[in-house]
């Protein structure tokens, strides 16, 4: 479940194929006048209509808009909106028909709904105690409620017939060519939007309306030419949308009409890129509302988009470790491993901070013109040490303290660099460890690895057993990780499991791969001749799970050791290179 507020309520709604699964938090919204006053004056000897505005409904964490246009519009209206006095209707694939409802809906502040088969229009105007509406194009009557009192215009309509149906100020015609509805919409504002009409197509006077009138509402004197009470829009408040791909032109105007902005998401997840990262924190939503099925369930876009909020970003720019959107470029890391002050264990401890963190980013610059992809430095540090002897508390694990490894976590931070923490915990288990580092891994920039080499049994001496892990254990120690991580609203976290035999990891093929808060991968740790650690790679990869692959460079042992050029025609290209 999505965490809430106090004073949360659970909403679903689903519409005819339309997806709107809402968790409602208990927060207000916002009713600002945006093309005059919401209330009337005192009743004089010559009273001033009241003004008719739309209620926008309680702000939910996430909503998820997916079907046709049809479907979309109706499940917009229903994410949004408590009341709708006055509403505007015309029929799904009319384009000049939506263009003109679009026109008049940010105009006037109503939602804009489409009558098809299917989809029960009546039962939305209902909900939301619509009075009026304006009826653009030809709309089937039966599809109005008794007593709903209607303003016709036609599908394609000028300003001049806009106007005089709905007393409001409209500004230019604006052509809109085949497919670019949506964008059209999006770029509306009021008051006195353009007029939207398909290119190529001229406006219609209000004269050659033949528009639909509900038979059982009195006819306006006038036929088509009868004018909606005042309107006066409102803001929601709190709300943003999130597009992949263009929003339906329907659903975009009811957007327009409530101030909604859109933000676009490429791939469907808002964590993903810098542009979409900055753009949900720079809003601070309250509540988003998310077009198209990229974006997976409410449930899990609350989650991603309160990791956006928080604007922080990852070495290498938004909030996933290996991000795939199309068109865009991925991430892969290049590290050095090792632990500070101790060069026996790596290249990582060959010399201070500030020289580590120079050299780390030297061998990322190798890669940088391999590949298309940001390559980020990266240091792996080894802050369990695997001992010959069983330590004081008999785990045959020397912990690094944190204060020891904070400078440089800290200064790798702040040069851009990723950290990894590798733990090699003797006889004690990966959770426990791991939880004895949660200060730093609470860090954005702090993923873990695993290294089940120096994972011993209780009777088991290193050097004397290569060590094993049975995957229950990695996988409690990747779902605390991900609480973590979810709890703490964090970036995804990078979570390594080192491997250079099948018998390390067992049970392998249950590794849960389903946190979406982690970026799995399997770390090839094979040494020696080029011909074995291929094999290696090979043996590792064969019925795998889904993860990503990390390739270990050895100085001393590899015969010959890659050079950059030769470690990217290792198939699949590693995500992760590592130097020990």
């Amino acid at each position: 479940m999505v965490e809430q507020v106090a004073g949360a309520r659970v909403r679903a709604t689903t519409v005819a194929g339309a997806l709107v699964v809402a968790l409602l938090a208990g927060c207000s919204w916002g009713t600002a006048d945006v093309a005059g006053p919401s209330v009337a004056p005192t009743v004089t000897a010559s009273p001033t209509p009241q003004a008719l505005s739309a209620t926008p409904a309680d702000a939910a964490p996430a909503s998820v808009v997916t079907g046709d246009e049809a479907q979309a519009a109706l499940a917009t209206s229903a994410a949004l909106l408590a009341e709708a006095p006055v509403v505007v209707l015309a029929t799904a694939g009319d384009a000049a028909a939506v263009l003109t409802a679009a026109s008049a809906a940010v105009a006037t502040g109503a939602p804009v709904l489409l009558a098809a088969d299917g989809i029960d229009v009546g039962a939305e105007l209902t909900r939301l105690g619509a009075q009026h509406a304006l009826v653009v194009g030809e709309v089937t009557p039966e599809v109005l409620p008794a007593g709903l009192a209607t303003v016709a215009v036609p599908a394609g309509a000028d300003a001049d017939a806009l106007t005089q149906a709905t007393g409001l100020s409209f500004g230019d015609v604006s052509p809109v060519p085949a497919g670019g509805e949506g964008a059209a919409v999006r770029a509306l504002a009021g008051p006195g939007p353009a007029v939207l009409v398909p290119e190529g197509q001229a406006p219609t006077p209000a004269d050659a309306s033949g528009a639909a009138t509900d038979p059982s509402v009195a006819p306006t004197p006038g036929g088509g030419t009868a004018t909606l009470p005042p309107t006066a829009p409102v803001v929601a408040t709190g709300v943003l949308a999130l597009a992949d791909g263009t929003v339906p032109a329907a659903a975009a105007a009811t957007l327009r009409a409530l101030g909604v902005p859109v933000a676009d998401v490429p791939g469907g997840d808002p964590r993903a890129t810098s542009g979409a990262v900055q753009a949900v924190a720079a809003a601070a939503p309250t509540s988003v509302i998310a077009f198209g099925e990229t974006f997976g369930t409410p449930e899990l876009l609350a989650a991603r988009t309160a990791t956006a909020r928080t604007g922080v970003e990852l070495p290498g720019g938004g909030q996933v470790v290996f991000p795939a959107v199309p068109g865009q470029a991925g991430k892969r890391y290049v590290a050095l491993y090792g632990t500070p002050g101790s060069g026996a264990l790596g290249v990582l401890g060959e010399q201070d901070v500030p020289a580590t963190l120079a050299r780390a980013a030297q061998h990322a610059d190798l890669y940088r013109g391999l590949t298309s992809d940001t390559v980020v430095p990266a240091v792996e540090i080894i802050a369990s040490i695997a001992s010959a002897g069983p330590e004081d508390d008999g785990t045959y694990s020397r912990k690094r303290s944190v204060d020891d490894l904070r400078p440089l976590v800290d200064a790798a931070g702040a040069a851009g660099q990723y950290v990894v923490l590798d733990l090699q915990p003797g006889r004690q288990d990966f959770l426990t460890q791991a939880q004895a580092y949660t200060e730093l891994l609470e860090l954005p920039h702090v993923g873990l690895a695993l290294d089940p080499e120096w994972r011993l049994a209780p009777d088991q001496v290193h050097l004397r057993q290569i060590g094993s892990v049975g995957i229950d254990e990695v996988n409690a120690t990747a779902a605390w990780l991900a609480q973590l991580t979810r709890d703490r609203n964090l970036p995804q976290k990078m979570f390594v499991l080192h491997q250079f035999s099948l018998r390390m990891i067992s049970d392998r093929e249950r590794l849960d791969t389903s946190h979406d808060e982690l970026a799995p991968l399997i770390h090839v740790d094979g040494q020696g001749g080029q011909p074995a650690k291929a094999g290696t790679w090979a043996a590792l990869r064969n019925g795998a799970p889904g993860v990503h692959w990390g390739w270990k460079n050895f100085y001393d042992e590899d015969v010959p050791m890659l050079d950059p050029a030769q470690t990217y025609q290792v198939q699949p290209v590693p995500d992760l290179v590592t130097y020990q």
